[in-house]
């Protein structure tokens, strides 16, 4: 068993299907070096799900070998949309579609059955916080970063002197949403992209896999007669093919992928002029691909990033690295930094 009379940091990641956990000891290093996951649950509402998050606790620990007394808090990481203190939004969240999630405080219910101090934040911001530590270690506190993970819709998160700007209501570095600049983006007679959450021409419109199902595959797929995805049903799977296709340079899903990056340019010049970080991080699907497909994306994201010249020779574009094991990870640091705060 680890000493008792130190202190270690549990981190647990809930996701849609699993979770996964990890231990940052007094050092800061991480105990676990593979995914630890087990279901869920959260389809079958909170009482599963937070005996799940339990089970995972008690799974990580005994893995690891950290005795349960040496614990002095917990980090949880979900999907959001949440408030700062992990209250579920009262609309529903997304992957909780039980009707019991709405309005539900997940963290207070985890500390509770826990014992334990539980930290919360949003799975786009542990990973964010993750891939800053992992760029900068112990000189994180003396840089700034923005991150977008792209899946299926897009999340983001803001980090600023090492902590992850939160927000008054918990909810800064909603990126998805952000509104940005169509001009030159679309070709002529192509709609303007409609997001899930009502907005038009939002980034998530573009940069997600819903993007592609909902927005760009249709658009496209009128340009490209007899495509090989045309007769793909549903469009959904279709959808999830396009990655394939870039990856092999098939033209249509370049220019799908185009636009993508193009709108992430947008939303990075932005955040050059509201926050000017130092490092833009991409994460996700798109990016978890071959490395030359990867290395393209990412360029193309650099090439449609506007920035001042004193900025362009200062900032770099960096994959988000570990991105199954980040939100974990991430979800610890924060905790961490929470208790060191609270001290």
């Amino acid at each position: 068993m680890a000493n008792s009379s130190q202190s270690f940091i549990v981190g647990l990641d809930n996701g849609g299907t699993m979770n996964n956990a990890t231990v940052l000891d007094p050092s800061g290093q991480f105990l676990v070096e593979h995914m630890l996951e087990r279901p869920s649950r959260v389809r079958e509402g909170p009482d599963l799900a937070i005996e799940s998050l339990a089970a995972s606790f008690g799974q990580v620990l005994d893995v690891t070998g950290v005795d349960r007394a040496a614990v002095t808090a917990v980090g949880l990481d979900t999907p959001g949309p949440a408030s700062a203190d992990g209250v579920l939004s009262s609309k529903g969240a997304t992957n909780f579609g039980h009707p019991g999630w709405g309005g539900f405080n997940i963290r207070a219910a985890l500390e509770e059955r826990l014992g334990l101090p539980v930290v919360y934040t949003n799975d786009a911001n542990a990973a964010t916080l993750y891939a800053h530590y992992a760029r900068f270690g112990e000189d994180a506190p003396h840089h700034s970063s923005v991150a977008v993970i792209v899946g299926t819709g897009l999340g983001g998160g803001l980090v600023e002197a090492g902590h992850v700007v939160s927000g008054v209501a918990g909810m800064a570095g909603e990126l998805g949403h952000v509104q940005i600049p169509l001009e030159g983006l679309l070709e002529d007679g192509q709609p303007v992209p409609v997001c899930n959450c009502g907005l038009r021409g939002d980034v998530e419109s573009f940069a997600s896999l819903c993007g592609i199902e909902q927005n760009l595959l249709p658009y496209w797929l009128s340009r490209y007669e007899g495509h090989g995805l045309a007769d793909v049903q549903p469009l959904s799977r279709a959808a999830k093919l396009v990655r394939g296709y870039g990856e092999a340079g098939d033209p249509m899903a370049r220019k799908i992928f185009g636009q993508q990056a193009a709108a992430l340019g947008r939303l990075f010049s932005i955040a050059a002029m509201f926050t000017d970080p130092g490092t833009y991080f991409v994460g996700g699907g798109v990016v978890e691909a071959d490395p030359a497909f990867s290395e393209w994306f990412l360029g193309q994201i650099r090439e449609h990033t506007t920035l001042r010249a004193e900025q362009a020779k200062l900032v770099d574009f960096i994959l988000v690295p570990d991105l199954d094991r980040a939100g974990a990870r991430g979800a610890a640091l924060a905790a961490r930094s929470a208790m060191s705060d609270r001290a």
